[in-house]
């Protein structure tokens, strides 16, 4: 069995997550987006947690991921039911957390090669 190690560089990793901002790699940003191994959405314009919909992750499904991380800002923010429902429904998990926590688990998801997206409310 060969091994071999993969790029840090070539992962979208978190490097730091700071109140109403996120640093990756190649560029730090200032609005709501959406993060995976392989793909970032920089135009992703999100209600407001409280109000999110299944219709605010069109973009994301298409992705399929297994897992959304849900980074609602300094605190965590409950969605409404309804959205855990729709995510179950596709077979895909949601996991809600304040952001920082979000970036944490994103970056240790991405390292044990999980299918994963981070969607993040900035």
């Amino acid at each position: 069995m060969q091994f071999t190690r993969e790029d840090a560089n070539e992962a979208h990793a978190i490097l730091s997550c700071e109140e109403g901002e996120v640093r990756l790699r190649d560029r730090t940003y200032t609005s709501s987006l959406i993060v995976t191994r392989n793909a970032i959405i920089d135009r992703w314009q999100p209600a407001d947690a409280e109000a999110l919909t299944i219709a605010d992750f069109s973009e994301l499904l298409s992705l399929a991921p297994e897992v959304v991380l849900l980074g609602t800002g300094p605190r965590q923010r409950i969605p409404p039911p309804a959205l855990y429902a729709d995510f179950a429904t596709r077979r895909i998990g949601l996991e809600v957390m304040d952001s920082r926590a979000a970036c944490r688990t994103f970056n240790l998801l991405l390292s044990e090669y999980r299918d994963v997206a981070l969607a993040l409310l900035l």
